[in-house]
């Protein structure tokens, strides 16, 4: 077959997995369409709530795309304002997170994919 086709509703919702789901949606469809060499994911931050945790890589460069709602992109030490239609690509080094405004959050994250090459950071909105 040359195609694959997923709806992300279908998609598990890693936050709710993982008792995160009171502050975000997050899903990961890779394995949902076969991809092989590039990173997907899709993220819905509620209302007035922030991701509990930060992250890095070391090799892979991501890109950010702001569906709709409002919220604060922090990347390392700088903050940043986002919306609808924005795009953002940062650093594999970069630490970034999310904070969404009152009327949440929702944008997509596309990356090559580098099996291990996330980093969790923690304590980051301190």
């Amino acid at each position: 077959m040359s195609y694959d086709k997923a709806n992300l509703d279908d998609v598990t919702d890693a936050a709710a997995e993982h008792g995160l789901g009171e502050l975000q949606e997050a899903r990961f469809p890779r394995g949902d369409v076969g991809l092989a060499q590039s990173g997907l994911a899709h993220i819905r931050v509620k209302p007035g709530q922030r991701q509990p945790f930060a992250h890095r890589h070391a090799d892979a460069e991501e890109v950010h795309v702001i569906l709709s709602g409002s919220g604060t992109m922090k990347i390392d030490d700088e903050r940043l304002a986002v919306g609808p239609r924005d795009v953002i690509r940062v650093d594999p080094t970069s630490t970034r997170a999310f904070e969404a405004g009152g009327d949440g959050l929702e944008y997509l994250v596309f990356s090559p994919r580098h099996e291990g090459d996330a980093e969790i950071v923690k304590d980051f909105w301190d």
